[in-house]
C-alpha cells in the first residue's frame, strides 16, 4: 500500500475523494506555483453538489480568487497579502511580531464529470472559504426499442 492508501484507511476517507485532488507535489513543479503554500481542505460530496471548505485565516474575498481551468480545474488562489494593524497614535511600534502572513497559496482540484462548472458559488465568513459546486441532475437511463424483422 502507498502512503496515500494507508492515510485514506486509517482517515476513513471515501476512494473516490483523492482523485478529484490535485498532488501538491506537482503544484509546485512550475513557475507560477513557486513558493506557493498549499491550502488545507475538506470536501463535502453531497447529492446536489460538492462543497469544499478552505482555511484562509487574515484574507478577505477580495484576496482569493476562485477559477474553472481546463473546463474541469476548479483552481483556488491567494497573493498571500494580510494587512497589518498600525497603532494610530505616534511612536507605536510592534515589539513581538508572531503571526505570519499568508504566503502565496494555490489548490487545484480535479473536478469529476457530474459537477456543473456553470453553476459554482463561493464565500468568505470568519477565515473560513466555502466553495459550493453544483452536481448535473442524474441522467435517466435510455431505453431504445428495437424492432425485430
Amino acid at each position: 500500500m502507498d502512503l496515500e492508501a494507508v492515510v485514506s484507511h486509517l482517515l476513513n476517507i471515501p476512494e473516490t475523494i483523492p482523485t478529484y485532488v490535485h498532488p501538491s507535489r506537482a503544484a509546485h513543479g512550475t513557475k507560477e506555483n513557486q513558493g506557493a503554500s498549499t491550502i488545507p481542505v475538506d470536501i463535502l460530496d453531497s447529492a446536489k453538489d460538492y462543497t469544499f471548505y478552505l482555511d484562509v485565516p487574515g484574507l478577505s474575498k477580495s484576496d482569493i480568487q476562485v477559477t474553472v481551468e481546463d473546463e474541469n480545474n476548479l483552481v483556488i488562489r491567494s497573493n498571500g497579502k494580510r494587512k497589518r494593524e498600525d497603532g494610530d497614535e505616534e511612536g507605536c511600534k510592534y515589539i513581538r511580531l508572531e503571526r505570519k502572513a499568508p504566503q502565496k497559496m494555490l489548490r487545484k482540484f480535479r473536478l469529476p464529470e457530474n459537477a456543473n462548472v456553470g453553476a459554482i458559488s463561493a464565500k468568505c465568513e470568519n477565515g473560513v472559504l466555502t466553495v459550493v459546486v453544483q452536481k448535473h441532475p442524474p441522467s435517466k437511463p435510455k431505453t431504445v426499442a428495437v424492432n425485430i424483422s
